[in-house]
Parts: structure tokens; C-alpha cells; sequence
């Protein structure tokens, strides 16, 4: 079929169509606290013994960079916005991609000019993914109204350049990091090889098996071999969207939002320890330690070392601190969540008649209601709100009610 046909036939359904395309050159700054040629002076007041004696002095507090340039990008957009039915049916689509150079970050130095660590132009990232969203009005009467909302978006990125030092921790924490040939924020993970006999675990760091006995050895520093780190995924979600549904029957309105994500993997609240205080809180994984002899064979949570374990065995913090961020500690970031619902209602005028108030409603508002899906390993813990070396408590929910009058 040739375009002027398929378009022809398309005529009496589609109400509008519009393509859109663009491509930049853009340079952007960079990190905002990045100095650049010239060196940072400030000034400030040196101590002196005596307080009646003060003076002011001059003080370098930031070397001079110039070999540092701007962070630029390549960016390629092409979308389209099509609806049907009198635009009953509106379809929106967006496709990008993007390569970025020169990317700000930390770099290791010889120390050369008197900074061992500063900024630089590291890296390089390319990235891409498109947005759809779908809005249908389904039905429309006199009374009743139903019309629904859904969005797809989805975002892949890869460092194709590196030139900074990636060390086995940055790699394994929870938020991610940069590595050639990964996402921009890449989970890794130190192999998990099960418990040993009497509930400690056992690990593969690079070519050496690791076990209570040898837990000195672990290095999380480590920046040269870290090859043998398994990669999870991205921390970031590689699909996001949400799927919303409103309901209108008379002076009713029934709102109903759902929100998605996945893609991604979330590191474990890490939790635990060579030793435990009445202070601390412990996690639903705890019920399932190994206790007996024999457990090894079907749990992979740690023992509760004693008190002669932890004074025979003098690195088990450094074991059960590798335990935290292995492979046994990951979990998938999928969700999908309740995140609101809502019921409002609009008084007649006709009730209003007479008085000041010219149009009143009532709304009951129920946010972050529950999660509908989620990793069964999550325990409660929530994947959308993860910080820094495991995931957050769940969000609180919320009821709101609300009145509003207008005059």
C-alpha cells in the first residue's frame, strides 16, 4: 500500500496527526561546584593565640583546572501525536537518543600539582528510549463517564568511555556506578557461595574463596581486579509509567491511579552484623537464620555469632559487611502501586441557591494506599524509595479529606 493510500483510508478516523523532529549540539556546565582555569582564592582568619589578636589571609581553595571543558551532548527527538474519533483515541509517541562526551567526574592522579583526586572529563555515555501514552474517553452518556490514561516510557543508557578508577565498593553499594560497558549506574554484586558448617558466609573475592578464617583478606578498596564482581543490572528503572482511570457518574468523580516500574535491581537494607545490641532492630529475614547444623542447606541468612565466635574469628565484621552487599542481599526494583484514589463530589447549584457559596465540593483522597506487586524478598521494604546501600521503609499512607467552597 502506497502513503497517500494508507492515509486516505485512515482519513475518516483520524481527527489530527503531527510528526516532530529535532536534533542539538548542546554544551552544558557540568557539576555546579567544579572550578575551571583559574585557581579559587578565598580569604579567611588564621588562628592566633590570643583572641584580641585577629588578621586576614589568603588561602587556596581550589587548584586551577584547565584542562577541564564543558559537558556536551548529541540529541536526536522525533515524536508523533495522532488522534482518532473524533480524538476520542489520542496516541502520543516520543523516540530519542542521545550520546554524551566529556563528562565531569572524579579521577585518580599521581598527585602531580597537589591533588590526588579532581575533576575531569572522564567519561562518555550513550543513551536512548521512547515515551508512549494512550488517552481513550471509553464512554460518554448523559450520566456516566469513563475515560482512562496510560503511559509507557523506557530508557537504556551505556558508558562507552571510562577513564576514572571504579573500586569494589562504589561498584557494590546500593546507588550504583559507572563502569565501561554498563549502565550509567550499575549494581554489582560480590559472589555469594552459601554458608559453611556453622552458619558464616563464604564468598568468591577474586580467584580466593573467603571464609571465616580468612575474612581479613576481603579488600573493599580493591580498584585493580574487579572482574570477578557479577553485575545485577541498572539501579535506575529501564521502564516507568502509570495507568490512570476516571469515572464520572453524575456529580461523582471516581479517580483511580496506578504507577509502575521495572527493570532494575535494589540492593537489601544492610542489616546485618557480627554483633547485635538490645538497640537494634532486626528484619523478617532473621526468622530464617541458620541455627542448627544442617541449615546450610536451605537458608542463606547468617548465624548470630556469639561472643567467643566474634574473639576467635577477628574479622567476622568484615564477612558479615561483604554478606550485605552480595549476591544474596539483591532484589528485583519491580513494583506496581496503588498510588492514589480519590472520590469527590459537587454539590448541586440548585442546593447552593440563595446563599453566598456559588459552587461547593467534598473530596476523599487515599494516597500510597499499597503495593500491588513487588519482590517477594523485599520483605516490606519499598523499591521505589531506596536509598543509599539498601531500600527506604514504605511511604506512610495518606487520607485527606477536603471541603472546598467558593464565594
Amino acid at each position: 500500500m502506497h502513503e497517500e493510500e494508507f492515509f486516505k483510508d485512515l482519513e475518516p478516523a483520524l481527527s489530527h496527526f503531527t510528526l516532530k523532529a529535532s536534533y542539538s549540539l548542546t554544551a552544558d556546565v557540568g557539576p555546579s561546584n567544579v572550578s575551571n582555569s583559574l585557581v579559587i582564592i578565598q580569604n579567611y582568619t588564621p588562628w592566633r593565640p590570643s583572641a584580641g589578636v585577629a588578621e586576614s589571609g589568603l588561602k587556596i581553595d581550589d587548584l586551577e583546572n584547565a584542562d577541564l571543558t564543558y559537558e556536551k551532548k548529541h540529541e536526536l527527538n522525533i515524536g508523533v501525536d495522532m488522534g482518532f474519533l473524533d480524538n476520542r483515541i489520542n496516541v502520543e509517541a516520543a523516540w530519542y537518543k542521545r550520546d554524551n562526551y566529556d563528562l565531569i567526574g572524579i579521577t585518580t592522579t599521581q598527585g602531580v600539582g597537589g591533588q590526588t583526586e579532581r575533576y575531569a572529563n572522564v567519561a562518555s555515555m550513550k543513551s536512548h528510549g521512547f515515551e508512549a501514552s494512550l488517552s481513550t474517553r471509553n464512554i460518554e452518556t448523559k450520566d456516566f463517564k469513563w475515560s482512562t490514561d496510560f503511559i509507557f516510557g523506557y530508557n537504556k543508557t551505556e558508558v562507552t568511555d571510562f577513564k576514572s578508577r571504579s573500586t569494589v565498593f562504589s561498584l557494590i553499594a546500593g546507588v550504583g556506578f559507572a563502569r565501561e560497558g554498563y549502565p550509567a549506574r550499575g549494581l554489582f554484586s560480590i559472589p555469594f557461595e552459601g554458608l559453611d558448617e556453622d552458619g558464616f558466609p563464604t564468598f568468591m573475592f577474586g580467584d580466593t574463596k573467603v571464609t571465616k578464617k580468612n575474612y581479613g583478606t576481603l579488600n573493599f578498596q580493591e580498584s585493580e581486579d574487579v572482574d570477578f564482581l557479577k553485575y545485577e543490572g541498572p539501579s535506575d528503572p529501564t521502564i516507568t509509567g502509570s495507568f490512570g482511570n476516571i469515572f464520572t457518574y453524575k456529580n461523582f468523580r471516581l479517580n483511580v491511579f496506578i504507577t509502575y516500574s521495572a527493570g532494575n535491581k535494589v540492593r537489601l537494607d544492610p542489616a546485618f552484623k557480627s554483633s547485635y545490641s538490645d538497640l537494634d532492630a532486626t528484619q523478617k529475614d532473621f526468622k530464617n537464620r541458620w541455627r542448627l547444623s544442617g541449615d546450610e542447606m536451605h537458608t542463606d541468612v547468617p548465624v548470630i555469632a556469639s561472643t567467643f565466635e566474634n574473639k576467635q574469628y577477628g574479622n567476622l565484621n568484615l564477612g558479615y559487611n561483604a554478606y550485605n552487599y552480595s549476591t544474596a542481599r539483591i532484589a528485583k526494583g519491580d513494583f506496581i502501586r496503588l498510588k492514589e484514589v480519590s472520590l469527590s463530589y459537587d454539590f448541586p447549584r440548585s442546593l447552593l441557591k440563595g446563599t453566598a457559596i456559588s459552587n461547593a465540593s467534598l473530596k476523599l483522597q487515599a494516597t500510597n494506599l499499597f503495593l500491588l506487586y513487588a519482590d517477594s524478598k523485599l520483605n516490606g521494604q519499598d523499591p521505589e524509595f531506596f536509598r543509599s546501600g539498601g531500600v527506604s521503609a514504605p511511604v506512610p499512607k495518606q487520607f485527606t479529606l477536603t471541603l472546598r467552597l467558593g464565594f
